[in-house]
This record gives C-alpha cells, sequence and structure tokens, in this order.
C-alpha cells in the first residue's frame, strides 16, 4: 500500500496557521512524524491565495527535504504553481495532480517526461466529477493515453477514480470499487488511489467510515491512497486488511507493528 501522508495541507487549521507564522518547527515536525509513521509521499499543499502560493509551496518543500528523504507529493490544483516550484524539489516524487481540467495534462506531463516521477490523475473534466462510473473509466482511457504520448507509463500513474461524499451519493463506495475493477482491467498496472476523507464529508464519526471504506476500497483494488499515517486506527485498519488479503506472510507486518506500539491502544489496560 502506497501512504500519502496528507497532514502538511493549509486547508488545515493548525497548518494554516504554521505558514501564516512561518513556523518551521511544526512543519518540520509533522514531515518527520510522517515519514517515521510509514509515508512513501508527503503531501505538500499551500492552500494559500494565488499570489503568494508558489512561494509558500517552495517553502514547505524546503522545510521538509530538511526534515527527511521521504519524496515530495507536490499538491495544487494550479498546474503552472507546481510547475514553478518543480525544480526545487531534490528527488523524484508524485505529483499532484493532472485531469481534463483545461491545460493540466499538457503541462504536466512534458515536465515528468523521461524522468522516475509520478502523477496522481483524476477522472474528471471540464464538466466536473462525473456521476457515473463508464464516464470515469473513459476519463481515466484518455488520461492514459495522452501519458503515452510522453512515454509515461501506467505504472507511473496513480489514478483516483474520485470519492463522493457518501451522504450525497449512497452509492459512492460502489462507484468508486466498480470502476476501479474496470481501470484496473484494462491497465493491471496502474495504481488506484483516493482522497480517502471524502467519503465521510458530512457525517458523524467520520474516522470509523474512514476505517471500512478503506478496508473495502483495499478489496476492490485500491493501492494507494492520501491519508493520515499518525492515525494509529487507520494504521491498523490498513495492516490488517492487508493481512487477510494475503499480502503480509504469517501476518509478520501486522504482529510487528503491534509489538512496535505503532498500532493499537497507547497503553494497555487490564
Amino acid at each position: 500500500m502506497i501512504i500519502i501522508g496528507e497532514k502538511i495541507n493549509g486547508t488545515i487549521p493548525s497548518v494554516k496557521k504554521a505558514i501564516e507564522e512561518r513556523d518551521e518547527a511544526f512543519i518540520h515536525n509533522l514531515a518527520e512524524r510522517q515519514s517515521e509513521a510509514g509515508a512513501n509521499y508527503i503531501d505538500v499543499c499551500a492552500s494559500t491565495a494565488p499570489e503568494v502560493e508558489v512561494e509558500t509551496l517552495k517553502w514547505l518543500m524546503d522545510i521538509v527535504q530538511e526534515a527527511t528523504d521521504t519524496p515530495l507529493c507536490i499538491d495544487s490544483p494550479n498546474p503552472k504553481a507546481i510547475e514553478a516550484v518543480f525544480p526545487y524539489a531534490q528527488r523524484p516524487g508524485l505529483i499532484n495532480s493532472v485531469s481534463l481540467e483545461g491545460d493540466k495534462c499538457e503541462i504536466i506531463f512534458p515536465m515528468i517526461q523521461g524522468t522516475p516521477w509520478q502523477t496522481i490523475a483524476l477522472t474528471c473534466d471540464n464538466n466536473g466529477i462525473p456521476k457515473d462510473v463508464q464516464t470515469r473509466v473513459d476519463i481515466a482511457k484518455v488520461l492514459v493515453e495522452k501519458a503515452q504520448q510522453y512515454h509515461i507509463t501506467p505504472e507511473r500513474i496513480h489514478i483516483d477514480p474520485l470519492v463522493i461524499a457518501l451522504s450525497a451519493d449512497n452509492d459512492s463506495l460502489l462507484k468508486f470499487a466498480e470502476a476501479t475493477r474496470q481501470i484496473k482491467e484494462l491497465y493491471p498496472t496502474i495504481n488506484i488511489t483516493s482522497g480517502l476523507s471524502n467519503i465521510s464529508f458530512g457525517m458523524p464519526l467520520r474516522k470509523v467510515v474512514n476505517q471500512n471504506f478503506l478496508t473495502l476500497a483495499m478489496f476492490a483494488g485500491m493501492n494507494s491512497a492520501i491519508l493520515d499515517p499518525l492515525n494509529r486506527d487507520l494504521a491498523a485498519t490498513l495492516l490488517a486488511t492487508e493481512a487477510l488479503l494475503g499480502r503480509d506472510k504469517y501476518c509478520r507486518n501486522y504482529a510487528n507493528a503491534y509489538r512496535k506500539h505503532k498500532i493499537g491502544p497507547l497503553k494497555e489496560t487490564v
């Protein structure tokens, strides 16, 4: 499972405050802790006003790269902002993201051509997020075909079939799972990802919904996710699911994580 640590995002109030106050220690600590928790990538998203986004993204990237060797996931809805900060990345990572909106593919794909960089690709276009499965699959096909023009192979793409809040669409998981199945059938080596917590937006006990979505989505074929690696319950769910799916021989990873106190209660009670 590819874990993209989501904690350094300007939409989170504590991170927004740290950005505004240029609190380097706060960001450094978040990066370090996510890396230690097993994140494969550290997402950096400024979520600031457009005129200061590039400057803020670079500031975040510099701190994270000083804190850890874990690769960056450069996150912005503006491909020009990603393009502007791309040269400051010290090692190959992940771009978040491309889609069929505007000229995103035409900016991002040439930028990562001939490099080991990977990219998240959202199954939406200028009409927004499709409500049906078939349109999402059709968009995924176009994205893969566009990527291939720049010699970007499916294994470098993390397709996001887009999770709609369950409170808005009762079939959200079912559509995600079916889109995942069809896309993986077309491109067996492609990665399937999601913004995990989107599923529980507007619901009580969001963590419970997120954990159950993670298990079912992994069973459907999702092998990548933007999530909180510091959430011990979510980490336990992920490891338990991998064991249940036969991906953890003799449940060693699950047992070792428990022995090292990475999952389970922080303090045992009698």
